[in-house]
């Protein structure tokens, strides 16, 4: 398969978390941009579809323990790094999930996406040239209840950001995060089951699609050099900020 040249000074991009939802949606804009994409996931299966469908270069890791990935960053210049994987292994108050849930929840959404990020920032500053986008949620920017925990990963995630900008002042490399509210994805799955969370999440309602948040993030990678989109919050039009509220639309 022929690669579309890349509209932008980047050319190399890795996806977490590529083999569904949004991480998909962003892989499938980054390959239409141009950009080789090295997709990451633990899903191998996932990936060979994904792969199939369009050109990318498929890494099948456990982001719980990210070492597998030190070779990519030393042998390729990676230009884009998107921090989207995620878990929430169930919901329900702080007090009443199990103690696992804690090593999970800070695993894979906050240090795995910290110690990635450790191992492009290297290149990135050397080369003077890099983007690296967080997918943040707007349960660490508000409060939202049974959710603690996967909270307080995402309000790091967010606070990690805006203390990085400062560190990266001079480096020509941009980091922005997208702090979104519903998007009808898979990720409720283990926490609800598909069917549950179709029923009490999506049916009547109208949240984001993981298309959207890819345009976003194709659009903040393609601002000039000089224009860093630090933070993006976006919402349902039905979905107050605060409290997760979110009403079923009627014409």
């Amino acid at each position: 398969m022929s690669r579309i040249k890349s509209s932008s000074r980047y050319q190399t991009a890795m996806v977490t978390g590529a083999s569904s939802g949004i991480g998909r949606a962003v892989t499938r804009r980054l390959v239409g941009e141009g950009l080789r994409v090295h997709a990451v996931d633990r899903d191998a299966e996932a990936l060979r579809n994904l792969a199939r469908e369009c050109d990318v270069e498929t890494i099948v890791i456990d982001l719980q323990d990210t070492s597998g990935l030190a070779d990519l960053f030393k042998n390729e210049e990676i230009d884009i790094v998107v921090n989207n994987a995620g878990t929430l292994p169930g919901t329900g108050t702080f007090g009443e999930r199990p103690e696992t849930d804690i090593d999970l929840l800070l695993d894979i959404n906050l240090r795995a996406p910290l110690h990635i990020s450790h191992m492009a920032l290297q290149g990135m500053v050397e080369r003077k040239r890099g983007h690296l986008f967080f997918l943040g949620s707007s349960a660490g920017r508000y409060p939202h209840p049974n959710c603690a925990g996967y909270s307080a990963a995402k309000a790091g995630i967010s606070m990690f950001c805006d203390a990085l900008r400062c560190d990266l002042l001079g480096s020509a490399v941009r980091v922005t995060e997208i702090a979104p509210g519903r998007v009808q994805t898979h990720f409720y799955r283990t926490a609800l089951g598909d069917a549950t969370a179709k029923e009490k999440l999506y049916d009547g309602y109208r949240p984001i699609q993981p298309e959207h948040i890819a345009e976003l993030i194709g659009r903040a990678m393609t601002m000039p050099d000089y224009v860093d989109v630090s933070r993006i919050e976006v919402f349902p039009t039905d979905q107050a900020a605060g409290g997760s509220h979110i009403v079923r639309y009627e014409e």
